[in-house]
C-alpha cells in the first residue's frame, strides 16, 4: 500500500467523523481526491458516494451500539423517508452536469449561512406541527425529496440539512436526528452510487480506502456524539457550516 492510500484513509477518517457528527466533510474530500488524486470533478464527485455509502452502515452500528436506533419513526417510516429521498437523490445525480459549479457554490454557501442561523436558534415547530404528527411526517416526506435532490447533486453538506429538518419539523434531539440522518443517508446513496456507477464515475479502488476512513470516522463519531449529547453537535455543526460557506464562497 502506497504512502498516498494511507493519507486517503486518514482523510476519510477526519470526514467520516466529520458527516457523522454534523456534515460537510465532503467540502474536505472533494478538493482532496480533484487536486492530490486527479480525478475530474465528476468522477471525484461519484467515488466519494462508495466512502459515504460504507461510513453510514458503521455510523448506524455506533448509533445502535450505544442503545441509539437508527430507525427513530419506526422501521417502516423510516425507511419510506429514505426512499422518498432515494427519488430526489437519483433526480439530482442526473442533473448534476446542468448548473454551472460556481453558480452552485455561490448559492450553496447563501444557504449554508442560512443552515448556521438556524442552528443556533434551532426555532420550535409550529404549535399546529408539533399537534398534529402526520402533518409533520408528511413535511418531512416532501422536505427530504429536495434534501435528496440536493444530496443526488453535491454530497456536500447535506447532512447538515438532514440533521437541520429533522429536528425542526419532528422536534427531535439532535443525536435522534443524527441517528436517522445514517439510514436515509444510506438509502439515497445506493440510487447516487448507481447513477454515477452507470455512466462509470466511480474510481472504486479510492472508494473503497476513502470507505475504510469513513468507516472508522463514522463508528467513532456515532459513539463519541451519543456521549456528548446535543450541545457537543451543536457546536460541532456551527464550526462545519461556517468552514463550508468560506470554503465554498472564497476558494
Amino acid at each position: 500500500m502506497e504512502l498516498k492510500d494511507l493519507f486517503l484513509i486518514f482523510v476519510g477518517a477526519l470526514t467520516g467523523f466529520i458527516n457523522t457528527v454534523a456534515g460537510g466533510g465532503s467540502v474536505i474530500i472533494l478538493p482532496v481526491l480533484i487536486l492530490y488524486f486527479g480525478l475530474p470533478p465528476t468522477l471525484a464527485n461519484g467515488t466519494n458516494r462508495i466512502g459515504i455509502f460504507i461510513q453510514t452502515i458503521f455510523s448506524a452500528w455506533g448509533f445502535k451500539s450505544k442503545g441509539i436506533s437508527p430507525f427513530v419513526f419506526g422501521f417502516s417510516k423510516s425507511i419510506l423517508v429514505g426512499i422518498i429521498a432515494l427519488i430526489g437523490a437519483i433526480i439530482g445525480s442526473k442533473i448534476a452536469l446542468e448548473i454551472p459549479d460556481e453558480l452552485f457554490t455561490k448559492i450553496l454557501s447563501v444557504v449554508m449561512i442560512g443552515v448556521l442561523i438556524l442552528t443556533l436558534v434551532k426555532p420550535k415547530p409550529p404549535q399546529l406541527i408539533k399537534d398534529n404528527p402526520k402533518l409533520a411526517y408528511i413535511l418531512t416526506l416532501i422536505t427530504f425529496f429536495f434534501i435528496g435532490i440536493y444530496g443526488g447533486f453535491i454530497q456536500a453538506g447535506t447532512g447538515l440539512l438532514l440533521i437541520l429538518a429533522l429536528s425542526v419539523l419532528n422536534d427531535l434531539s439532535l443525536v435522534k436526528s443524527n441517528a436517522l440522518k445514517t439510514i436515509i443517508v444510506f438509502i439515497f446513496t445506493i440510487g447516487t452510487i448507481s447513477v454515477f456507477a452507470m455512466d462509470d464515475q466511480i474510481n472504486y479502488k479510492y472508494g473503497l480506502l476513502l470507505g475504510v476512513g469513513n468507516a472508522i470516522g463514522g463508528w467513532t463519531a456515532s459513539r463519541w456524539s451519543v456521549k456528548k449529547g446535543d450541545k457537543a453537535i451543536q457546536i460541532f455543526m456551527v464550526v462545519a457550516v461556517i468552514l463550508m460557506a468560506i470554503k465554498l464562497w472564497v476558494f
